[in-house]
């Protein structure tokens, strides 16, 4: 008998795999990216100082600088003494050198007296600021106080003049030793010796403890 032919398997169609439809994130435009110059924020400028805090610190420097200036307490410019040989302690010649250093002195004294009195009319001036009024009364105080010291420094000066009148003038009032050329010139004023003026500062020093 003849054979029947085995069914033919129908060739059973895959469907075809659809390709993967694109993502729509790839076909949108990623945005875009702000700019450094967006992002970074605007700096602030410093605030500018005002005329009113500048002036103080100017005044400050300047009238330190003339209070500074204007301390004429110790006598510099002269010209030093030159003994002769064998000549006396104290001699006329002496006397008169020390009588022109202490004149000279207090004429520079004096001129600084006027010349504080003239600058604080001058600079005398209402000013809206308390900075600056503060500044101001810093100054005037420091002047008056320096003149002050002038002062009294000048009636020794007038006290000196009349020792040497009187001839008594270049011995220590302590023990009686001439006191140098040398420390009369650093100190046209000075009435004790070097080494009575160092006890005399010691003790000083012990009282205050």
């Amino acid at each position: 008998m003849p054979t029947k032919a085995a069914p033919k398997k129908s060739a059973t169609k895959t469907p075809a795999k659809e390709a993967p439809a694109k993502k729509k994130a790839a076909a949108k435009k990623a945005p875009a990216k702000d700019s450094p110059a967006a992002k970074a924020p605007a700096k602030k400028k410093a605030p500018a100082k005002s005329a009113a805090e500048k002036a103080p610190a100017k005044k400050k420097a300047a009238g330190r600088g003339a209070a500074r200036a204007n301390i004429t307490t110790e006598f510099r410019n002269f010209v030093p003494y030159t003994p002769k040989r064998g000549e006396e302690y104290m001699s006329e010649g002496q006397r008169e050198h020390f009588m022109y250093l202490l004149r000279k002195w207090k004429a520079e004294l004096m001129e600084e007296v006027d010349r504080t009195v003239t600058h604080m009319k001058d600079e005398a001036a209402n000013f809206p600021d308390p900075a600056d009024r503060a500044t101001q009364e810093e100054e005037f105080s420091l002047e008056l106080r320096t003149r002050d010291r002038e002062r009294k420094l000048i009636k020794k000066i007038d006290a000196t003049i009349e020792r040497i009148e009187q001839d008594d003038y270049g011995f220590c009032d302590a023990c009686g030793v001439e006191i140098g050329i040398k420390r009369l010139e650093a100190r046209p004023t000075a009435t004790l010796c070097i080494d009575c003026k160092t006890l005399d500062e010691i003790k000083e020093r012990q009282e205050r403890g």
